[in-house]
């Protein structure tokens, strides 16, 4: 199989376009001589690489200047011990929003650093909705309120962002980011996992407001002080080098697409047209996600006769559409379509759905 179109929930696919780049720079990145992935980070060859990585993410982010950006390791889920770590400024109460299993995760890992009041749950109805803001019990005075606006594994999407006041909003964008455009100043702290609409796994870019840095927790690790690797360019150790130099590429792409709000166009056409293919087929195919909350990036959908469903994924295969089993907490499909998916990608998948309801239906 020469071609197939990728849905994987991340690693994902990333434009053919930066693939082929990347192959053609792989042995002598612009006459070097050197391959990215040998060259030392403190460079000036890599050194250009990661300042123009930067500046093309806050073009395309639109990120004030009084925002530091951070090129950083472990992924997002490292970021759940750094949050507190370092927006707690002395304070024992952080408020924390759980819509789905990222949340979750989060929420666990920051009560071994501070009180955690969770502000509202959808955990009893199955993670398939987002409660009105005006019903969270929120507390004026906490450190931060954390969201995660995309949750992957359900497929729930924010439609709206909290209006937080004086408290620092946290926001986990590893599966939107760049997906739609932001209005950063809204934000404290965004924080986004690369392997989704990014770049490669491994990565994880936060963007966090000046004033929220400096007043880390006694015992902070330097690794993990916001403050020293901003001071440090990110670079107070080895950095993910050649994640950095994709994910880059990826920021050009972006821009030679017409940007984000171009993007978040084309991503509400292939959204549209996946779950009318799946509220079309009469229940053949489900979505358990309230419309007005589904995720334009995560789709997972059931076969009403889930003795269907390997062979919906072997036949899914046969026909170039790989990755579409659901998380394993889960079963069922996940179609993941983020900025990389193009349309015709989304297009195959439907026809293919199409087809499979007609004769198995």
């Amino acid at each position: 199989m020469n071609h197939v179109f990728n849905f994987s929930a991340g690693p994902a696919m990333l434009p053919q376009p930066i693939l082929e780049q990347a192959q053609r720079e792989m042995l002598n990145w612009q006459g070097t001589g050197m391959s990215v992935i040998e060259m030392s980070h403190r460079g000036t060859e890599f050194m250009s690489i990661a300042a123009q990585a930067e500046a093309d993410l806050r073009d395309i982010m639109g990120i004030p200047p009084n925002y530091k950006v951070l090129f950083l390791q472990g992924g997002a889920s490292s970021q759940f011990a750094m949050i507190p770590m370092n927006l707690l400024r002395g304070k024992r109460t952080a408020d924390y929003v759980e819509t789905g299993d990222w949340s979750s995760k989060a929420i666990h890992e920051a009560n071994k650093y501070c009180n955690v009041k969770v502000v509202t749950s959808t955990k009893a109805s199955s993670y398939t909705h987002i409660p009105a803001f005006t019903s969270w019990n929120c507390n004026p005075h906490a450190a931060y309120l954390h969201y995660t606006p995309n949750e992957t594994i359900r497929g729930v999407e924010f439609p709206f962002v909290p209006e937080t006041g004086d408290v620092p909003l946290v926001a986990d964008m590893s599966s939107s980011i760049l997906s739609c455009p932001v209005n950063v100043s809204q934000f404290g702290l965004i924080y986004a996992g690369a392997q989704k609409n990014i770049g490669p796994a491994g990565l994880v870019v936060v963007i966090v407001r000046d004033d929220l840095l400096g007043n880390s927790a006694s015992g902070t690790p330097s690794l993990y002080d916001y403050q020293i690797l901003a001071d440090h360019q990110s670079m107070y150790n080895t950095p993910p080098t050649y994640a950095w130099y994709l994910s880059g590429l990826v920021f050009q792409w972006i821009k030679q697409q017409g940007g984000v709000t171009s993007l978040a166009a084309t991503n509400a056409r292939k959204a549209q047209k996946l779950y009318a293919t799946i509220d079309a087929s009469h229940g053949f195919y489900q979505n358990p996600v309230e419309p007005p909350y589904r995720s334009r990036m995560n789709v997972p959908f059931m076969l009403a006769d889930k003795q269907h469903e390997n062979l919906f994924l072997a036949e899914a295969l046969e026909s170039g559409l790989a990755n579409l089993q659901g998380h394993r907490f889960l079963g069922g499909m996940r179609a993941s379509i983020y900025n990389a998916m193009p349309e015709a990608g989304v297009e195959a998948l439907v026809d293919f759905m199409q087809d499979f309801m007609q004769r198995y239906g």
